[in-house]
Order: structure tokens, then sequence, then C-alpha cells
């Protein structure tokens, strides 16, 4: 599998005539496990220890700092040095939508690099008849991610409505339940 596109959401194709698909990225799957760890035991506003988040998530800590980083530029998390120093968000789990989080890890969410902000304008969108279906995809999954909070995926609305909305946000089989 080789990746076709650097974008927030990536485009990877399979080389003997499979279909392709949009994933997110493990930067955004852990970014988004690592944001539910600080709500679920730093709820009452105390520190997590970035060892003991990359323990429990085995993740390691290297790639949790990249991470952390990028939550913290975006101003999803603070932290403090010291004995009783680590990470916390700055907000209830209620206020941070889902989206947001995958923004701050992976960018942008487009389906195609052409919608991206930050790309080369497409020398054929004057004329792309396709242009509104990929704008109406990135609205419909943006409001899909915007839609769940923190909150939402630690207290689920119930069983029919998480089917309803899609599988596991946990991805692949390496990642672990919090």
């Amino acid at each position: 599998i080789m990746s076709t596109e650097k974008v927030g959401i990536k485009r990877y194709v399979r080389p003997a005539g499979g279909g392709a698909h949009m994933i997110i990225s493990s930067k955004g799957r852990y970014a988004l496990r690592v944001m539910l760890e600080l709500a679920q035991y730093g709820g009452d506003g105390a520190y997590i220890r970035l060892g003991d988040i990359a323990q429990r998530q085995g993740i390691s800590r290297k790639y949790l700092e990249s991470i952390m980083t990028a939550l913290a530029k975006a101003g999803l998390v603070e932290s403090a040095l010291g004995k009783a120093g680590g990470y916390r968000l700055v907000r209830p789990a209620e206020d941070y939508p889902i989206g947001e989080i995958l923004q701050a890890a992976e960018g942008e969410l487009m389906p195609v690099s052409c919608l991206a902000m930050d790309g080369k304008p497409c020398d054929r969108s004057g004329s792309c008849i396709t242009l509104p279906f990929w704008r109406g995809l990135e609205e419909h999954i943006n409001a899909y991610v915007n839609s769940y909070t923190l909150r939402d995926l630690l207290n689920p609305r119930g069983q029919e409505n998480n089917e309803s909305r899609g599988s596991s946000a946990c991805g692949g089989k390496e990642d672990k339940v919090l």
C-alpha cells in the first residue's frame, strides 16, 4: 500500500487493482485516545504524566510527545513541568468536538487535495463538475466528526446510536481500549 496524498485524510491505493479508501492516520487516532484519557483520568483538573499515558495507551513516548506538541499548539491541552506536572485539558470534555482534535493532529480533513486550503488551486476548478460532490463530502465528514464530543465518547448515547453513526473509533488491531 502506498500513500498518494498527504492531507488530513489520506488516500491509499492498493497496487493490485484494489479500491482506494480514506483513513485517519495513527497520529489522529492516538490524539483522540490521549484526549479521552485526559478527560477520563484528569477530569478533576489534575495533570497526567506523559509516561503514564504512554504506558496505558501503548504509544511510544517519543511519538506521544509529538502528538502532545500538536495538541498544545492548538490550545487543546496545557502542560506543567515538575514532579506533579504533565498534561491536562483546558476545557470540559463536552466542549471538545472530535473534529477539532483530529484537525489539530492531522491538519485539514479533506477527502481530496484540491479542497485543502494550503494546497495548490486546481487548474480545473472552474470547470470541474465533480467539485460540488467533493465539497458536499467534506461538509458531511466535518459535520459527522463535529457531532461528537469527548464526553459523548466517554458516555455513549446508546449502542443503537453509535452503531447508526459508524463503527469503532479505535481503528486497527494495535489500538487498545481505554
